[in-house]
């Protein structure tokens, strides 16, 4: 399941809807991001931009790939957009399965992908001003280490 919303969202009633009613789920994984109090230096807001269409088309995507590698009962994503202020939660992934090993890799390759893949632009308010949130290095590390399979 996929949504994209300006609204704050609940992670231990989103993840018991998750796993509710399926016996075969022996684990759930996940992951919970937040925007930080600086980022260099202090934050007072992050404004995060999206295509609405485009954006859930390619989360699509990117859930399909992670139930073709992994035995998946249940996935979920969601991530928020607009004017966000620092310790607001900005994305629940979260995954099912009958065993934990699958659960934790997904939902990792999941969060990799998202932070490299995703089309989300973030703008960062400081008090020098406001700037774009360029692709960091690391992510794209990261998310390379999921090379197609």
């Amino acid at each position: 399941m996929i949504r994209v919303q300006r609204e704050d969202f609940d992670p231990g009633a989103e993840l018991e809807t998750l796993s509710r009613g399926n016996p075969k789920i022996g684990a759930v994984a996940s992951f919970i991001g937040l925007v930080r109090a600086e980022s260099g230096e202090a934050l007072r807001a992050m404004t995060l931009e999206h295509y609405p269409g485009m954006t859930e088309k390619e989360l699509s995507l990117i859930e399909r790939e992670a139930k073709r590698r992994w035995p998946l009962e249940a996935s979920l994503i969601i991530h928020r957009f607009g004017r966000l202020q620092p310790g607001e939660r900005i994305v629940l992934v979260a995954t099912a399965s009958s065993h934990r090993e699958a659960a934790f890799a997904a939902c990792q390759f999941l969060v990799d992908w998202l932070k490299t893949k995703a089309p989300f632009w973030k703008s960062e308010e400081t008090a020098a001003g406001e700037r774009w949130v360029e692709a960091r290095a690391e992510d794209e590390e990261a998310a390379g280490r999921w090379k197609a399979q």
